[in-house]
């Protein structure tokens, strides 16, 4: 800013005025000066002070001194601070000099400043943080400089505005009061409270550096208790005992074993219709009994029936059904016509088997299916009391368990003195603010958390013990929860309740799969995820952000849903999907092999795409298993309801769909976190049908168009997960498809689809957790 020029010096050396511009000029150092310790400047020459200035000797007048004046190098001019100079009282306003304007001097190009120039003092505040006056020789105006920054501005600098007061559902101030410990609130949790802060890549299947593009409207603090290792083992156990109550009943009344997931499939679709307090055992739920549950023992009666593999085992298929069918109709109640015809048909069925000679695969099986059909009807009226009775057990026990699990978390907190904060009620919607999707918080502080044991088990993995109760883990999902931990979590700095709530997810998630337990097991079917390279090409093609069906353990993006909000939300889960409600944004829909979850699911998506003018685009992901149907009700007599396909097929926002063969695609294991990273990919055995949901501003700003369909094709490749992982490529070119074995079926709209505007909300998109500031959009 300052412009060296020739220095002038009086006599001995001494400070004089610099006519030019009216700065006084210092000797160089070392020159010899009278006055060696604060000397006073001389005053200006008379014929150089303007009509406002203070002669000297005047009580009013300020000296200039020495050591007021920047230490500067020899040979460099610091810049001069300026001295606001006092004004005389007086009557009249004091007239001004030619190019004097309102306190300032107005300078032609080419001239000299005629006098100082009068400069109203810099206020207390901008003082305080380092705002000082000073004089441009090089530009003849006054600039601005703070000495704590080494900023220079021209304009007088303006002191930021303070944050606004924190939002009422946050209930505390991030700025003087980080951990709301002061307000009484032990958590909070948000996704960009801290967008400053060191950024972390940790290399996996996953991108955890992609920001959201969701906008939801505000949502009330979760009343859920807090996660802690004693509730999680005793809900843990409780379940174990719930599955074994459900494969002894199965065994002592219908001869039967508890049939393969059902036990999970019921977990899963009690929760479409469950309202109570625990987020694993049903305990509210209407019907009482369950017909996913009633439709699985059902399907096993009198046996259960599997594909065979060879005509041997086809025709002893057929002879075990004919033996258990006439053995069943024969210890029931049932009446005399029911008992005849089951019979006649096992009979016929017998002789046939004795008279028929080299029969083939095809007329064993088309022989099953005529049986199954004229007997099926008479062995479901004969055991659905005692079917009936089986699901009501298992739902009475859950709500037992239930009660008990929520006793011991409140002997918890009044043992360690935790009093349960009111939830403040949320106002309406059309008073509530569109904000960025943030992850579950809980408005309740939890017990004290014990220590849990780290033991490193192999190269790979870790195991986290409680009181002998381990779990395992993968090193690598280890430090990913470490990083969602980071990003979500802001209430444990130090990271000292990171392993007990890791410790209380792995639990909650071994309780929930139920691997090698009764009604349990499929973890490959029901939790596995989309490759690498599929999430990758749906993120740079149609702005894909968000997981509607995940978990902490198996997420690509570090926004998602998935079903426990207590033990997910410290790791960024914004809560069940059923429960979640977005104004905009772009999402993948991959749910679990849960017919009445898909269906429920898909019902949730109409409302959406119906209710917001905004964009909203669903990309579907379901295994073409045109079969499978969801069951009627046991007291139902209509035919069973239409297929969670059937409905995609049905729904008036579908864009486009394409099949991906089965076998020319891949997954990734739902037990990755726990398995060897080379059995993470598995082959998928069904074919995979992919729908675009999508209202008509998400259509237009993300459709599929056939370029982008191309991509999404070539990304299913077989081997292009392993191919990333060996290239370490985070991005791969994705080259165009020239296959044809893979078909797309574009789905025609038929009429415009209306739009039903939620309300008239306000425009701008603030996080909740951060102090209403505004933040940037997704670049997406």
């Amino acid at each position: 800013m300052n412009e060296v020029k020739p220095e002038k010096h009086g006599p001995m050396g001494e400070p004089h005025w610099d006519t030019s511009s009216m700065v006084p000029i210092m000797p160089p150092m070392g020159a010899p000066t009278p006055m060696h310790h604060m000397h006073q400047m001389p005053p200006p020459p008379p014929h150089l002070m303007h009509p406002g200035a203070i002669p000297p000797g005047h009580p009013g007048h300020l000296p200039i001194m020495e050591h007021n004046m920047p230490h500067t190098p020899a040979g460099l001019v610091a810049p001069c601070p300026i001295r606001p100079t006092p004004m005389i009282p007086t009557a009249e306003p004091m007239p001004l000099m030619p190019g004097q304007v309102q306190g300032f001097w107005v300078f032609q190009e080419g001239s000299a400043p005629i006098g100082e120039p009068i400069l109203a003092p810099l206020t207390p505040e901008l003082m305080n943080i380092g705002w000082r006056q000073c004089w441009s020789k090089r530009e003849n105006r006054p600039y601005f400089w703070n000495k704590l920054t080494n900023e220079s501005l021209w304009e007088t600098p303006v002191l930021k505005p303070p944050p606004p007061p924190p939002h009422p559902q946050q209930r505390f101030d991030p700025i003087t009061d980080p951990l709301g410990i002061s307000s009484g609130t032990k958590r909070r949790a948000s996704e960009e409270a801290n967008p400053q802060a060191k950024r972390i890549i940790l290399t996996g299947p996953w991108d955890l550096e992609v920001s959201t593009n969701v906008i939801i409207l505000e949502r009330s603090l979760s009343e859920l208790p807090q996660p802690h290792p004693e509730t999680e083992a005793m809900r843990a156990n409780f379940v174990a005992k719930l599955r074994q109550s459900y494969q002894d009943l199965c065994h002592s009344r219908e001869a039967i074993d508890a049939p393969r997931e059902s036990f999970n499939r019921w977990l899963m679709e009690r929760k479409t219709v469950d309202t109570g307090t625990d987020t694993l055992l049903p305990s509210r739920c209407a019907p009482e009994v369950s017909p996913a549950m009633f439709a699985a023992i059902m399907d096993d009666i009198p046996i259960r029936l599997v594909k065979p593999k060879f005509t041997g085992d086809a025709r002893k298929q057929l002879s075990k059904y004919a033996e258990a069918a006439k053995k069943l109709i024969e210890s029931r109640t049932v009446s005399p016509e029911s008992r005849k015809i089951v019979k006649w048909n096992v009979e016929e069925t017998f002789n046939w088997l004795r008279k028929t000679i080299g029969a083939t695969y095809d007329d064993f099986q088309e022989r099953l299916s005529h049986l199954k059909s004229q007997c099926q009807p008479h062995l479901a009226e004969a055991v659905k009391r005692s079917v009936e009775g089986i699901c009501l057990k298992i739902y009475t026990l859950s709500c037992d368990y239930a009660r008990k699990v929520r006793e011991k978390n409140e002997e918890l907190l009044k043992a360690n003195n935790v009093l349960i904060p009111e939830v403040p009620p949320l106002p309406p919607a059309h008073m509530r603010r569109k904000v960025w999707c943030y992850p579950v918080q809980l408005a309740s502080p939890g017990a004290r958390l014990p220590a849990i044991e780290y033991l490193p088990d192999r190269a790979e993995q870790a195991v986290l013990r409680w009181k002998g109760d381990g779990v395992s883990i993968n090193i690598m999902h280890l430090q990913k929860l470490e990083l969602l931990y980071k990003h979500s979590c802001y209430d444990d700095k130090k990271y000292e309740m990171f392993l007990p709530r890791v410790w209380c997810l792995l639990k909650r998630y071994s309780s929930f799969m139920g691997e090698n337990l009764p009604g349990g097991g499929g973890a490959n079917s029901s939790h596995s995820s989309l490759p690498t390279a599929v999430f990758e090409c749906m993120q740079s093609c149609f702005g894909v952000t968000f997981e509607c069906f995940a978990s902490p353990v198996n997420c690509y993006f570090r926004q998602y849903c998935s079903p426990f909000a207590d033990t997910d939300g410290f790791f960024g889960s914004r809560g069940p999907f059923l429960e979640f409600w977005p104004v905009s944004g772009s999402f993948e829909v991959n749910a679990p092999a849960c017919e009445e979850l898909l269906l429920a699911s898909l019902g949730h998506i109409e409302r959406l795409l119906a209710g917001s003018p905004e964009p909203l685009s669903f990309i579907v992901a379901l295994p073409e298993r045109r079969e499978v149907s969801a069951p009627a009700g046991p007291d139902s007599q209509a035919p069973a309801p239409t297929s969670a396909l059937e409905a995609l097929n049905k729904s008036r926002f579908g864009r486009r769909q394409i099949v991906v063969p089965a076998f020319e695609h891949e997954a990734i294991h739902g037990l990755q976190h726990c398995i060897q990273r080379s059995e993470a990919i598995i082959k998928s055995s069904h074919a995979l049908v992919l729908v675009w949901l999508q209202n008509e501003s998400g259509f237009q700003k993300w459709g599929p168009t056939e370029e982008r369909v191309e991509q999404l094709l070539e990304a299913f490749r077989p081997g292009r997960h392993s191919d990333r992982e060996r290239k370490e490529l985070l991005s791969p070119t994705r080259p165009g498809l020239g296959s044809s074995h893979h078909h797309s079926v574009p789905m025609t709209p038929t009429l415009p689809v209306p739009i039903i505007p939620l309300t008239h909300l306000p425009v701008v998109v603030d996080h909740p957790l951060s102090n209403g500031q505004v933040l940037p959009p997704d670049s997406k």
